[in-house]
């Protein structure tokens, strides 16, 4: 029996856009992966490691900086072999790896940062990835992070909890975002010292993001990629019916934190 792989109906919500031609999947969009690259100031003579780099999008925007080094640790292999097509060259390379067990020395890293990744883990996970990413860095090291966020930071559990909820049905993740405060405290457990925290709407699928993110030429291709794919329409639409209904307790956060 030929089957289909990875139906639409049962892949992960962010694969399901990348399919539609989106390229930006982060949640706080363009912009707020350009300030967390800004905030953690590339220079180069920065070895620097990106967990999950996905579509290569930030991988693009910290490699302008030409840092002395760049290493991605990517779990999905057809991601890893899509990106060695665009990251290679002296002293760049993608890696197979579990960001919370990458295999790289100890303090080997100036910077490390990861998006919308931390977010699709439990507690426990979602901690060895931060403290992995304390072993990588130097002494003095920048760790950068964007991932869903809740707010305000008194959100109630019940709100949580249907937050969480409606997510996981309709992006096909266990999605446990937190607020900007838990996020902080997760990073400050495992031994950080926060340095800079910025929030942005969640308005990943309203018109004018996907217009900010992708450029007008590509966000039309992407709409009409949306409009002839009935069952991806769906989906996404689903999404977006549920980023809005939730949208005073859901937004985006990027956090820099340094290794002491």
């Amino acid at each position: 029996m030929n089957e289909k792989k990875n139906p639409t109906s049962t892949q992960q919500g962010h694969w399901v856009l990348a399919a539609m031609g989106k390229r930006v999947l982060r949640p706080g969009g363009k912009e707020l992966t350009e300030k967390l690259i800004d905030s953690l100031n590339i220079a180069s003579s920065d070895d620097i490691v990106e967990f999950a780099p996905g579509l290569g999008f930030t991988a693009e925007l910290a490699l302008k900086r030409k840092p002395h080094s760049y290493i991605g640790v990517e779990m999905d292999e057809s991601a890893a072999a899509e990106l060695r097509r665009t990251i290679d060259g002296p002293d760049r390379r993608i890696i197979i790896g579990d960001a919370a067990h990458s295999g790289l020395p100890d303090a080997s890293a100036d910077k490390v940062y990861g998006e919308a990744m931390l977010t699709m883990q439990n507690e426990r996970q979602k901690s060895a990835i931060v403290s992995e990413a304390y072993r990588l860095l130097k002494p003095g090291g920048l760790y950068g992070i964007h991932e869903m966020g809740l707010t305000p930071d008194d959100v109630s559990d019940e709100t949580k909890r249907s937050i969480l909820r409606d997510l996981s049905s309709v992006i096909n993740v266990n999605a446990r975002p937190l607020t900007a405060a838990e996020w902080s405290d997760l990073l400050v457990a495992e031994g950080f010292e926060i340095v800079h925290v910025e929030t942005n709407p969640m308005h990943l699928l309203e018109a004018q993001r996907v217009i900010d993110d992708e450029g007008l030429l590509r966000a039309v291709k992407i709409w009409f990629n949306i409009l002839t794919h009935a069952e991806a329409r769906e989906r996404i639409l689903a999404m977006r019916d549920t980023f809005r209904r939730h949208m005073e307790n859901i937004n985006a956060v990027a956090i820099v934190a340094v290794k002491k």
